[in-house]
């Protein structure tokens, strides 16, 4: 039946299963595993997952025992239905969860460095890079739309080495110097592009936009505030990205996200409660707004458990560990509480209701994604 109808039909109904559904349709016949790996497929099907209604996550358990299990959560139908999936993704490898682009994850384990599909289970080991055994830093993945490369930045913090009682140990508050290495994904070997004033060295998420990463550093000896940085993927430069003027030192940005396309950022006043600034008009300072505030709140899970877990400052300000993940269609904020709990927050009505999974992990990473069978040498749009 399927062969008679025109090409496009079938590219249109095919390129708007989930991930899952595709990839089982290869094994329907020959000819069908053929079309689901025309790169034309590929890219319409990445295209619909990007723009679908609900966002999509992938969560990563924290603990080596489970051997890292990834787990996909996908928010399409939770609008309409109030339904999300939770699906546990076939194991890839004991390695761990860095960064997503484009469907792809970016992993590491000890050596090594890996960009993967988690759905086509498809991986490329990237050259190495020396490392250095008191080395600390971050590593991010991006994708810039004009030049159409994937890049992969790690930006690496010597500390200093100490000698005691007979043993080298590490400084644990002095760091040296910076070092800076770019790969372009296909490149044979990475490129030194120079050190950094800024400590990167608190791993926190990144937010990709307009073609440029952007970080919050650890704030400095001389301000309690960060310092937004960006870096563009095809210029290779950093740059500070201008705060709002309300962001003094009793309001500080904790953490980054994209929202709606959107550079975003949480904050933390006096009073504890979350703020969400967006700057509305990329690089225009005073195009920053604050689009809503998050009450003070502690899920249930979190209050049936032992506080003692966590320091006192996050026992005592529990807003601190509380990340914006995404917002929903339905102007509902998704909410991420200490890497263990994830609560939808309604705005209008001021009230939260934490979800709960099978089998989701107890402690976990978790990245915004979009589930496709894409490749790196896919042109997405």
């Amino acid at each position: 039946m399927m062969e008679k109808l025109p090409q496009e039909i079938i590219l249109g109904i095919l390129s708007r299963l989930p991930p899952t559904s595709l990839l089982q349709s290869m094994l329907v016949c020959r000819a069908w595993r053929r079309l689901i790996r025309d790169p034309l497929l590929v890219a319409t099907h990445f295209s619909h997952m990007a723009d679908k209604d609900g966002p999509s996550f992938i969560f990563q358990s924290n603990r080596p025992s489970s051997s890292y299990q990834l787990f996909f959560i996908d928010f399409s139908d939770f609008h309409s239905q109030g339904k999300v999936m939770f699906k546990k993704l076939p194991d890839l490898m004991s390695i761990y969860l860095v960064d997503s682009c484009n469907g792809l994850l970016c992993m590491r384990d000890a050596r090594w460095i890996y960009i993967c599909n988690p759905f086509t289970r498809v991986y490329l080991q990237l050259p190495k890079l020396v490392n250095y055994p008191a080395q600390v830093g971050h590593i991010a993945f991006g994708f810039h739309q004009t030049t159409k490369q994937y890049k992969v930045i790690q930006v690496a913090y010597l500390r200093q080495l100490v000698l005691l009682g007979g043993r080298i140990d590490v400084a644990t508050s002095t760091l040296v110097q910076s070092q800076v290495h770019v790969l372009t994904i296909g490149d044979p070997s990475w490129r030194h592009i120079g050190t950094l004033p800024y400590d990167l060295t608190r791993p926190m998420p990144k937010a990709l936009v307009n073609g440029r990463l952007h970080w919050l550093s650890k704030p400095n000896n001389d301000t309690t505030a960060s310092i937004l940085i960006s870096f563009d993927l095809e210029t290779e430069q950093f740059q500070e990205v201008a705060k709002p003027d309300c962001c003094g030192s009793n309001r500080c940005f904790h953490h980054l996200m994209v929202l709606r396309g959107f550079l975003s950022a949480g904050a933390y006043h006096d009073n504890d409660e979350l703020e969400v600034w967006v700057m509305k008009e990329y690089g225009i300072k005073e195009s920053w707004i604050k689009e809503f505030t998050i009450g003070n709140h502690l899920p249930p899970t979190l209050q049936q458990n032992d506080l003692l877990h966590f320091n006192m400052a996050k026992a005592r300000f529990p807003n601190s560990s509380v990340r914006v993940l995404c917002t929903l269609r339905n102007d509902e904020i998704l909410l991420e509480y200490l890497n263990r709990v994830v609560v939808v927050f309604d705005p209008r009505h001021g009230t939260f209701k934490e979800l709960t999974f099978d089998a989701m992990p107890h402690w976990y990473k978790i990245v915004v994604h979009v589930g496709s069978l894409n490749w790196i040498h896919i042109p997405v749009c």
